[in-house]
């Protein structure tokens, strides 16, 4: 079962897709926020700030707990058709502000008009078994058409297993984090010796 962890909606449940997805874990959740929440503090930075980009979004679940924490706004990006039912359900059902679903391809995006203000947190779920040169190239493309802004934070979620970075060569890359078979990558999207805003 997958809850909310903390915010407006603690303890709320979230449907998950009954087939297709792979929900990040509610430790791997738990683990990814509150290192998140240790950032935003050191830099004085609160959640009303946050605007996300919820790539391969699945149930939802890390942007809806970015909403919950108080973020601006989350647009979350499914192709799935029975994934964004979920996704939109989940939505509907926790009520919380800013929620923008996009049910379409990722690869798409980066043809589609960007909203008037890119996101400085990006989440990327992608299929384990998608290269990570590709994911990179497509994170890459978001920021170049302004879905993603420069000093962004992304992380991407990977198989334990992958050694390759799925953050473009360009951006900074700052830890990963293993957790069984899931390990999270963080990085800003900013190059390796420049300071994120």
């Amino acid at each position: 079962m997958t809850r909310i962890i903390a915010g407006r909606a603690r303890g709320r449940r979230l449907a998950v897709p009954a087939r297709g997805t792979r929900p990040t874990s509610d430790r791997v959740r738990e683990s990814l926020f509150s290192s998140l929440d240790a950032e935003l503090l050191a830099e004085a930075t609160p959640w009303s700030g946050i605007i996300v980009l919820d790539l391969y979004a699945g149930s939802g679940a890390l942007g809806l707990e970015a909403l919950s924490r108080g973020a601006r706004s989350a647009a979350f990006v499914e192709s799935d058709r029975a994934a964004a039912r979920v996704l939109l359900a989940n939505c509907a059902g926790l009520g919380l502000p800013g929620a923008d679903v996009l049910q379409r391809r990722v690869e798409s995006l980066s043809g589609v008009n960007p909203p008037s203000a890119a996101a400085n947190l990006v989440f990327a779920d992608p299929p384990y078994e998608r290269d990570a040169a590709d994911i990179a190239g497509q994170l890459q493309a978001l920021f170049d058409a302004g879905w993603i802004s420069r000093g962004a934070r992304v992380v991407v979620e990977r198989p334990s297993r992958e050694e390759t970075s799925p953050l473009p060569a360009s951006w900074r890359s700052e830890r990963q984090r293993r957790f069984g078979d899931t390990c999270l990558w963080y990085g800003r999207a900013v190059s390796p010796g420049e300071e994120a805003d």
